[in-house]
């Protein structure tokens, strides 16, 4: 069966495309630094557990009691972005959740449980004594299980080769292991994660020193090294996927994948002096040098997309049929919404010390 016969007709859009794709950039980006934040500060305040005293280790217990406050903003702010994909890539977006429609569906389930137990986590963490373990490794895998689900649909949305498996298996159980670019793209996502969450703790603990509580100063350090090192890691990492790409989508004489190897090459060179200033401990220029990487790397990352859908799609087909007044109510209640978060966002922060949120 020819692939292209299953793609379904995309709804009419009220204004140009580029307004969507311009918001689906920017805040994707405000939802993955928040996404990677949650998953990579949880998994090593896992991890901080297997170190010398790490039941009183002061990494887990900051991030026991800010990890519900991280989870409420990572899923508020991936609204957004979500609802921005399905107005340009609904078509396939869609299709690709109904293939995999019995993970996917599930999601809800594993993200409230989640979401409960490092609630649990907070409230309890005094009293659970050794139970703080495993809540803490149940949490990271359930965090593990959502992003491979992401991963798994982002993939199969943008290879529509791969539909007509459906007719051999039309229970919703489909996934996307047969693509060789799934498990280098989802351990990408993993370590960039792990070096986000290791500099927010750094950040965090930096910001407590700022407050006057030395308590988990070395934290400020050991956060950097965590993420220099996942980040030497994630670039291996991002060169075993680019060698995974179907042959031909590095075509230099598209200029997709022109722009495509100039953001690539912007965040490798400004990854290098994030390492070393994560090394040498600098906090402040450590995150300056990750926001133009993450920048660079959320410009590839669409390019690439784009790259890959071509032969099926592209968004600049979509039909518009004019209409404005949407478009200008959703850019006020987002003005309106981060006035009000960037007010809410230091008066929380004035309001945790000692870690409580």
């Amino acid at each position: 069966m020819d692939p292209a016969a299953l793609l379904p007709t995309p709804d009419a859009i009220p204004v140009d495309w580029g307004w969507f794709h311009v918001l689906l950039l920017l805040t994707f980006l405000v939802h993955i630094l928040l996404m990677s934040t949650m998953f990579g500060s949880a998994f090593i305040g896992f991890i901080s557990y297997f170190q010398k005293d790490g039941t009183a280790n002061p990494c887990s217990e900051s991030v026991s009691h800010t990890l519900p406050f991280i989870i409420a903003f990572t899923v508020n702010f991936g609204v957004a972005p979500l609802l921005f994909v399905q107005v340009l890539y609904g078509h396939l977006f869609y299709t690709s959740s109904i293939l995999m429609a019995t993970y996917w569906l599930s999601l809800v389930g594993v993200l409230v449980a989640a979401y409960a137990l490092s609630y649990l986590l907070k409230y309890r963490y005094g009293r659970l004594g050794w139970l703080r373990l495993p809540i803490f490794m149940v949490i990271v895998s359930l965090f593990a299980l959502i992003a491979f689900a992401f991963v798994n649909n982002i993939g199969m949305m943008q290879n529509p080769s791969t539909w007509p498996r459906y007719f051999s298996e039309p229970r919703g159980l489909l996934l996307n292991l047969q693509d060789p670019m799934q498990v280098p793209r989802y351990f990408h996502f993993v370590f960039g994660s792990v070096a986000l969450g290791g500099l927010a703790i750094a950040l965090y603990f930096h910001w407590q020193q700022k407050q006057g509580d030395w308590t988990g100063m070395d934290w400020v350090r050991r956060g950097c090294r965590w993420f220099s090192f996942a980040t030497m890691a994630n670039i291996l990492l991002g060169l075993w996927f680019l060698f995974t790409l179907p042959q031909g989508t590095l075509s230099f004489e598209n200029l997709h994948t022109q722009a495509l190897v100039t953001a690539l090459s912007v965040g490798i060179l400004t990854a290098i002096p994030a390492i070393r200033a994560g090394l040498a401990g600098r906090v402040v220029a450590t995150l300056w040098w990750t926001l133009a990487t993450m920048v660079s790397m959320v410009l590839a990352r669409d390019l690439l997309r784009q790259i890959l859908l071509a032969p099926w799609f592209s968004p600049a087909e979509l039909e518009v049929k004019p209409e404005f007044t949407p478009l200008y109510l959703f850019l006020a209640v987002f003005i309106v919404g981060l006035a009000l978060i960037t007010w809410m966002v230091p008066f929380t922060l004035r309001n945790c010390r000692g870690g409580q949120v």
